[in-house]
């Protein structure tokens, strides 16, 4: 008899019970002899009646005793010691859970301890109850071979019992827990398994159920090197993962060349048996799958799971935290770069009033400021990049905006580049940043131009729209939800080439040459749209050009209640002054002493009285020391210990309705929120001059007057 856990492969090879003896009882050999003996003498008598009636006798006499003596010995056998049922009792022991042999008909050959104190000590399994149909039914389906199921309610708990086949009209019955799997044998009833049986396992000759109706591919491979092997036994999942799996097919053969000799390698140093070895399937290189390796003497289990999503997913995963370090690195470099370049722009300004048009030193002067503009550029593009420019919302017409760029845009390009734009009908309203939108639609111009006019020239599209939720989803924005505002941009030049389209956002990516491009030009716009609640999609075919399609959410102005007063339209903005000059105290906040010692004895020299404070704590006190008396207060958001908002939050009421300016490099995506949420506020990005400065803190005074 075998007993095997058809979960773990293993076997315990028991010995069948040895041949059935029939050895005579010593008192019925003798009651025999006694009788034969006695039968004897009854018969001696007739021996003179002749030889004939003598021999017939004792012929007689001598069947007579030997049908007696088949009689008793044949009576029945005499069993030996059932030395294979010691070996069952001895595993049966060994199982923590109740556990039974029963035969084909329900009667119970042996059984553990546990087993009888759970279910007692009846002779047959139940043949009557709720159980009982369920266990019958358990019992059929072991005796096809399969792992039958039935479920028996023991001390008021329901538990699931196990029935598979262990040997000829023999089977194991072992009460489970409420949904536990397959045979599981613990580690004592595997020792004694070992110790009975003596004998290794054998190699699977087929896959399991479980493993020929997986979703993932399996074969069984027969062979000492899995790479060389050949598939005795697929499941239909290792075609659709593989495309093979034919019998007689050398395993290796479905995995990448390269990929096949690297596993190789790792499966010789392997440690952990159980670590999936990374490989490429042959079929589609592009194409990741986890190999797991089971091996038995001779013969392998090879699974094989497809995990191209899974990495893909990854990647995009990766790529997020890379571009997410960026724009923390981006924020933190802005932030103190932006300082330096306002202390040089300013100070730049006052070695011009010394040095004027005309001066030896002017054009020196003038190439520093046009370099430092430029390194302020390349300061906002990763800001725009990263998300991290303040964003100051207003409600624009789509239409008018681009409009209004394209007297700019025309500027930008060359003779043979022509400029097309088509405004729609019925264009909507969004609420965006506008100078954001504006550098967004022209870094898209500038793209299509130089792509076009490496091939010669050609013709640059700008068209704006309404679309509908199903035409933007058909158009290359598969969340749409609602009508989206459209602004494509479109060229007739190469294309761009399949094997980068997923790389054109990545910032410092360009395919122009060395110096003619920083590679951010369409990180810039992406992190644009982003910051402002859109999507951007690319449709793009070699030698047919290419579109970048902006999408953006309408603006639904809010509903008004009927009789509810209508907010009266914006005043015009006034004219800035050409003089500068002006009057008022002004207290001015900033923790980079470069750059409030310049500003401060500027803005001195144009009038104002101003009150220097270098960080938000000094700042506070000096709010509250001249409550009332302050007309303007400049500060910086970003600063060691309180920052600009939490210093506008504690100072308002010392200020009153006196206006406050933040200026910053940098400023997280909440500061945008108060700038809207807060009157007599507003936002100057630095890098700044002091001309520029100048101009807003002329206005601001003026619109407080």
């Amino acid at each position: 008899m075998q007993i095997t856990d058809s979960s773990q492969g293993l076997t315990l090879a028991m010995a069948e019970s040895p041949s059935k003896t029939r050895k005579v009882d010593p008192f019925i050999a003798l009651a025999v002899f006694f009788f034969l003996l006695a039968a004897a003498f009854a018969v001696a008598p007739a021996l003179n009646a002749g030889v004939e009636t003598l021999a017939g006798t004792m012929l007689l006499v001598g069947l007579a005793g030997v049908c007696c003596l088949g009689l008793f010995v044949l009576r029945g056998p005499t069993e030996a010691p059932a030395e294979s049922e010691a070996g069952a009792d001895a595993f049966l022991a060994a199982l923590d859970e109740p556990a039974a042999v029963a035969a084909p008909d329900g009667r119970l050959l042996t059984t553990n301890a546990a087993w009888r104190e759970a279910m007692g000590t009846a002779p047959r399994l139940p043949k009557s109850g709720a159980a009982a149909s369920s266990l019958f039914a358990a019992l059929a389906a072991a005796r096809r071979g399969d792992l039958g199921r039935a479920t028996v309610k023991t001390a008021g708990q329901e538990r699931e019992a196990l029935v598979s086949p262990i040997g000829p009209r023999r089977f194991l019955v072992r009460l489970t827990g409420r949904g536990s799997g397959p045979l599981a044998l613990p580690s004592s009833a595997l020792e004694v398994l070992n110790a009975v049986a003596g004998a290794k396992a054998p190699p699977p000759k087929v896959l399991d159920a479980f493993a020929a109706a997986s979703p993932f591919g399996a074969a069984l491979l027969e062979g000492e090197d899995p790479f060389e092997a050949r598939i005795i036994e697929a499941n239909p999942a290792l075609a659709a993962v593989a495309k093979g799996g034919e019998a007689g097919q050398v395993f290796g053969d479905l995995i990448e060349p390269a990929s096949r000799l690297d596993a190789a390698m790792r499966l010789a140093e392997a440690r952990d048996g159980h670590a999936p070895l990374e490989v490429r399937l042959a079929h589609d290189p592009s194409r990741i799958a986890h190999l797991y390796l089971a091996q038995s003497p001779g013969r392998w289990v090879a699974y094989l799971v497809d995990v191209s999503e899974q990495k893909q997913v990854e990647l995009q995963l990766s790529q997020s935290q890379k571009m997410q370090a960026i724009g923390q690195l981006a924020g933190g470099v802005a932030h103190d770069f932006n300082n330096l370049l306002t202390a040089i722009l300013m100070q730049l300004d006052v070695l011009a009033s010394r040095h004027p048009v005309g001066d030896p030193s002017y054009e020196g002067l003038n190439e520093i400021k046009q370099t430092s503009m430029r390194a302020a550029d390349l300061v906002r593009k990763l800001l725009a990049f990263s998300r991290k420019q303040t964003v100051q919302r207003e409600i624009l017409d789509v239409g008018e905006m681009v409009s209004e760029s394209e007297v700019l845009l025309r500027r930008l390009l060359y003779e043979d580049v022509k400029l097309v734009t088509d405004y729609g009908r019925n264009l909507p309203h969004v609420r965006a940043d506008r100078s954001q939108l504006d550098t967004a639609v022209m870094n898209l111009v500038v793209n299509a131009r130089d792509a076009i006019r490496s091939h010669g020239g050609g013709v640059i599209r700008i068209r704006t729209a309404r679309v509908t939720q199903e035409e933007a989803r058909s158009l290359g924005y598969p969340t749409a939800a609602g009508d989206q505002a459209l602004v494509e941009v479109s060229d007739d030049g190469p294309g761009i080439a399949p094997g980068v389209m997923d790389k054109i956002f990545d910032p410092f990516f360009t395919t122009k040459p060395v110096g003619e491009g920083t590679g951010l030009g369409l990180a810039t716009v992406y992190g644009i749209v982003k910051q402002s609640d859109g999507w951007i999609a690319v449709a793009s075919k070699p030698g047919e050009g290419a579109a970048f399609r902006i999408f953006l959410p309408v603006h639904l102005p809010p509903v008004v209640a009927p009789g509810a007063p209508v907010a009266e339209p914006a005043a015009p903005k006034r004219p800035v002054a050409r003089d500068l000059s002006g009057a008022g105290r002004i207290l001015f906040v900033e923790d980079e002493d470069a750059v409030r010692g310049v500003a401060a004895k500027l803005l001195r020299a144009r009038g104002y009285e101003v009150i220097e404070a270098a960080s938000g704590e000094e700042a506070l006190e000096y709010a509250e020391n001249h409550a009332g008396e302050i007309d303007l207060m400049i500060s910086d958001v970003v600063m060691p210990g309180m920052q600009g908002p939490d210093l506008l939050k504690q100072a308002r009421q010392y200020l009153g309705n006196a206006p406050v300016m933040f200026i910053s490099g940098y400023a997280e995506s909440e500061f945008s929120d108060l700038l809207e949420g807060e009157k007599n506020v507003s936002f100057l990005p630095k890098p700044i001059d002091i001309k520029t400065l100048a101009e807003r803190v002329k206005l601001e005074l003026q619109k407080a007057a």
